[in-house]
């Protein structure tokens, strides 16, 4: 092998090593990657600009912005709506078959943020047995179609980055539906052994306040005991933060002084039992955004997006306040402890806010790209009327257009995305704000790798030598070796990194082997898909994680059997659909 093609090799490896180390910003890693690539001539100018506009990624990209205007209509508040309703059996089989169809043909973070609540606050079953099975029934649901789940498209992209036609709509359904439907019988045998979620209706003893002492407050020079500060009505005194110094535990002989920051962890709904204290001041409160009254009556919990714009920064630098006419009462984040100041705690998706809002919050064009708004106030910008209609049937319409006439699927999203322009359904505005600008650096990336894999001959030699690699087992031993490799990468990185870096892999080896590679490439798309474990390998288990107050325990005693069943099963589809 030449110097070139080890540099390939090493590039690809350290392309997997920053994945895993920076998991939570996989489409800077691929900037680097493509750029790293570019400048040691793996690949040209034109190969990126190729890649950037591939049709499989144009279609990905088309899909994420015409769901914006999706997850606006009434859809899913109507599925929301009727769920709980007769016995426990009905419900739970009525709230799992409706997640995953619905996640069939729309954002499964979309669907799961609306059902959160929903869940959470019905009285006929405990949320603690209700909301892990919800995360995975979105996961097995974004497998049985095309535009299910982003991996899907992007094992597509990189098939037609091939020469390949690409995937049909249903050519995922069959699989998928065979692993749904076994996985779901585990799923409701077992959600009785996950532990229940305390009833706390917008109250948590994770929720994280922050009150400061004014300069004229009656608590100066007087203990934390005397105060009466140790012994509130489900709140407790956690941490001091005093001129930059973090005192915990807080003694109860400890003298409040002048601007100390009292942080409370507890119950939000007993948030104003802090305001009969003479000169302690809310955070939400500082700088006279807020009134009183908004706080008792404009208590507003949100969910913060992966995309969003806060993410990564705190709230003094997102400009939280004059971004979204709203103020953070407490923070919630589940899997690691919060400390400090709540305007220096820096945000990451999947967190829970709970604001007090102002007038103008539910006007604001920029709640739907940063937020899930689970109770509270509603955004304004919810379709409603033809629109609402047009807008779902509309993109039905689509599809099923692109399934029983020649007309390509991309073609068919064009025209959609045209339609809700047009009709008020999405602007302008919200397609330049919420562009996907992440999905697409990794999805680019990927194909940039491919194309580095054939143009440095690493792709050829692999294909050709792939035989003597595995010391002539057989193709079956291959295929579940790529299955493995992606599943165990899933859990380690991101589904979509995971999905990108095992595709050419699973390729070459097709190729190498003399057989058809669809049955591999399979096996990345929905081993990409299979994060049953971990809370941290997709979106929706983040967000079920954070709100039923899982622990890690939780979610691998509930996750393996499933995840050996999904497993097993797609091993033993796959070929069956697709010989190889």
């Amino acid at each position: 092998m030449t110097i070139e093609q080890w540099l390939m090799i090493g590039v690809f490896i350290a392309t997997f090593i920053s994945l895993v180390k920076y998991s939570h910003v996989p489409e800077r890693v691929f900037s680097v990657t493509v750029l790293l690539c570019l400048a040691l001539s793996f690949v040209s100018v034109d190969d990126i600009l190729t890649n950037a506009v591939n049709p499989g990624l144009v279609t990905l990209v088309l899909l994420v912005l015409c769901s914006f205007a999706f997850e606006r209509t009434s859809i899913l508040r109507r599925l929301s709506a009727g769920v709980f309703n007769g016995s426990k059996v009905k419900s739970t089989l009525r709230l799992l078959l409706g997640t995953a169809l619905a996640s069939a043909i729309m954002s499964n973070t979309a669907v799961v943020a609306t059902l959160i609540n929903t869940v959470k606050k019905n009285k006929l079953i405990n949320a603690g047995k209700l909301l892990l099975p919800l995360s995975f029934a979105a996961i097995l649901g974004g497998t049985l179609t095309l535009v299910g789940t982003s991996t899907n498209l992007i094992v597509n992209s990189l098939l037609i980055k091939q020469g390949h036609q690409g995937f049909g709509f249903f050519d995922f359904t069959l699989i998928g539906l065979a692993a749904f439907v076994l996985c779901l019988f585990v799923i409701l045998v077992r959600s009785r052994s996950l532990p229940n979620l305390v009833d706390d209706d917008l109250a948590t003893n994770d929720y994280l306040l922050e009150a400061e002492v004014a300069l004229s407050s009656a608590l100066i020079g007087k203990t934390i005991e005397d105060n009466g500060l140790r012994n509130l009505d489900s709140l407790f005194l956690v941490e001091i933060v005093r001129q930059g110094r973090l005192i915990s535990p807080v003694c109860p002989e400890e003298c409040v002084q002048a601007k100390d920051k009292l942080i409370f962890s507890g119950d939000i709904s007993k948030v104003l039992t802090l305001q009969q204290f003479d000169g302690l001041n809310l955070y939400a409160e500082q700088g006279n955004l807020l009134r009183e009254n908004l706080l008792r009556d404009n208590l507003t919990e949100v969910l913060v997006k992966a995309d969003s714009t806060i993410a990564g920064k705190t709230l003094k630098k997102a400009g939280f306040r004059a971004r979204f006419d709203a103020a953070v009462v407490a923070v919630r984040r589940e899997g690691s402890a919060l400390s400090g100041k709540l305007g220096d705690i820096v945000l990451q998706p999947g967190d829970f806010l709970v604001l007090a809002v102002g007038q103008d919050f539910a006007t604001r064009p920029n709640l739907s790209k940063n937020f899930y708004i689970l109770s509270g106030h509603q955004a304004d910008n919810m379709l409603s009327g033809w629109r609402d209609y047009t807008t779902v049937w509309g993109f039905i319409t689509s599809i099923l257009v692109s399934v029983f006439t020649p007309l390509p699927l991309l073609s068919c999203l064009f025209i959609y995305l045209a339609f809700i322009i047009f009709s008020g359904a999405l602007s302008v505005n919200e397609i330049k704000r919420r562009f996907p600008l992440e999905i697409w650096m990794i999805v680019l990336g990927a194909l940039t790798l491919a194309s580095a894999f054939e143009n440095t001959g690493i792709a050829g030699i692999f294909a050709q030598n792939i035989e003597g690699y595995l010391f002539g087992q057989s193709i079956y031993l291959a295929f579940i070796i790529i299955f493995v490799l992606t599943l165990i990468m899933t859990e380690l990185i991101t589904n979509s990194a995971a999905a990108a870096l095992a595709f050419p892999i699973a390729y070459n080896i097709a190729l190498g082997l003399g057989v058809d590679p669809t049955p591999f490439v399979m096996a990345v798309a929905f081993a990409a898909s299979g994060s049953f474990i971990s809370p941290y390998g997709y979106q929706t288990n983040v967000m079920v994680y954070n709100a039923g107050n899982y622990q890690l325990k939780d979610f691998v005693r509930f996750g393996l059997p499933i995840s050996l069943i999904y497993s097993t099963t797609v091993i033993l589809v796959i070929p069956i659909v697709y010989p190889f």
